[in-house]
């Protein structure tokens, strides 16, 4: 029955959606390699490359229609777009990713060679040479990538710190593949069963391993959840409300660092009520600390205005900012072009600018502490570039813009995989959750409840020193990955 082509395509979109079990919240990491076992055993016996690719994008639909369902709330529920228009919208986005999955394994039929761990080795490179260019091309979105089911408790969370999320990728479609080929031709499995366990033993010696070093004092740190709903955020008639409300959360809870998230106060900076910037200073300086708060910030050199989505410190410690530099296309710039979108949307400050590359961290209690924004932690070689100089991680979101949805768990574990990468604390100051103390661990040592106004209390130690994935970066995944591929093709 499994010969029949729509029977086909179904299991590989069933095994797709199966795997989003892998993720957060469920967090079931040993779906990941069964899930790609489904599809490159299937791919082993599609007729051609062409078969091969319907697979895998049946596999990628599966996988992204169940696992990135949440945008529909964000375009419908609060940017206004008529459900039937954000359905389909969101139907070609994952069509669009999909063709991902399609591509590697149209390459992975191709370049077969009938021997198992030759094939295995070029579908796992197969598979994360594709996962890695969907995270870079028109400005990436490497969401539901599957080194990042692998977070604690998860033993392949050790090789985090050496060959990053990337690294993970690879090692779990040439696991999944070695199972998927050996049961494919009916043999033996003891070969995927001892690469397995040597992977699954020699992650957990990994886990072991301390990679960066305590530096400086630790400080104590209070992250504010305001709990703001996003549908009354940008309400003109409660902005005073909500800047009071933002000023009596940091007025009761004194820190060295207290913490608001993403575009807290809904005006940019230039529009702030008089006063109400130095009040939030003389507040910081008396209890003896800083604050850092999200909020937009105006630019008018070059002659028009410019919006940056910042975070602003100010206290004890000289004013500092952070700008936003990788923005999220149709929510905070128009890819060229495709301006007419912003015709069914209502996202405010959806005409951003973006901030430099490569921003100093903020010195702040003695600490050097590297500020990303909402969805930038999902790039680890952009967070790896703050390192050496940064000692602590901090994130600062607002995803209320997904309601109730797997956004905010999946979120979470990307930002834990952040922190096992650079063997730094992360820390993520939340509108709506989830805000969280990570360890360098990857471990979530403090959390609040999602979708309730709170303060989480920490004391946070900076770390200094690089692991190896900071040193190299993505270039030792994808350079392994391009030489198998490379191989694969000669022998052909």
């Amino acid at each position: 029955m499994m010969r029949r082509a729509p029977m086909r395509l179904a299991l590989a979109a069933f095994a797709g959606a199966a795997s989003v079990a892998a993720f957060a919240p469920l967090s079931w990491f040993p779906v990941a390699p069964v899930s790609l076992a489904i599809l490159f055993g299937l791919c082993a016996g599609a007729a051609n490359a062409r078969a091969a690719a319907a697979l895998g994008f049946a596999f990628g639909m599966g996988l992204f229609a169940c696992g990135v369902s949440w945008i529909f709330v964000s375009l419908h529920d609060f940017g206004g777009m008529p459900a039937p228009m954000a359905a389909v919208a969101v139907l070609l986005f994952c069509a669009y990713l999909s063709l991902f999955p399609a591509a590697a394994a149209a390459l992975f039929a191709r370049l077969r060679s009938g021997r198992l761990m030759r094939d295995a080795l070029t579908a796992g490179a197969a598979w994360v040479l594709f996962e890695w260019l969907r995270g870079w091309l028109l400005s990436g979105f490497p969401w539901l990538v599957f080194g990042n089911s692998q977070t604690p408790p998860s033993p392949l969370a050790g090789f985090a710190p050496v060959v990053g999320v990337y690294g993970i990728s690879l090692l779990l479609a040439f696991l999944g593949a070695s199972i998927g080929l050996a049961v494919r031709a009916g043999r033996c499995g003891l070969f995927p069963a001892l690469a397995t366990s040597l992977a699954a033993a020699f992650g957990a010696i990994l886990l072991q391993v301390e990679w960066t070093q305590p530096a400086g004092a630790p400080i104590s740190i209070k992250l504010l959840q305001p709990n703001i709903p996003q549908s009354l955020k940008w309400q003109a008639g409660l902005v005073e409300h909500w800047l009071q409300e933002n000023l009596e959360m940091v007025e009761s809870n004194p820190a060295q660092l207290v913490v608001l998230p993403e575009t807290t106060l809904p005006l940019s900076s230039d529009e702030l009520p008089s006063g109400y910037a130095e009040r939030l200073a003389s507040v910081a300086r008396a209890m003896g600390g800083n604050v850092l708060f999200g909020i937009f910030t105006r630019d008018d050199a070059g002659g028009r205005p410019r919006y940056f989505n910042s975070a602003v410190s100010i206290g004890l410690d000289p004013p500092q900012r952070y700008r936003k530099s990788h923005l999220v296309a149709f929510g905070e710039y128009s890819p060229p072009g495709l301006s007419w979108i912003y015709r069914w949307l209502s996202i405010p400050m959806s005409d951003q600018s973006p901030g430099p590359a490569g921003q100093s961290p903020l010195d702040l209690a003695g600490q050097r502490i590297a500020v990303n924004i909402c969805y930038e932690d999902v790039f680890g070689e952009e967070i790896a570039a703050a390192l050496p100089d940064a000692t602590i991680l901090l994130n600062l979101t607002n995803t209320a813009w997904f309601g109730r949805s797997l956004a905010q768990p999946q979120h979470l574990q990307m930002s834990r995989m952040r922190a096992l990468e650079t063997g730094r604390f992360m820390v993520r100051a939340t509108n709506t959750g989830v805000t969280a103390v990570i360890s360098p661990a990857g471990e979530v040592v403090a959390r609040l409840p999602e979708f309730e106004k709170g303060v989480l209390t920490a004391t946070v130690g900076g770390f200094a020193g690089l692991t190896p994935y900071a040193r190299a970066g993505n270039h030792l995944a994808i350079g392994l990955a391009l030489l198998v591929l490379l191989l694969a093709l000669a022998r052909r």
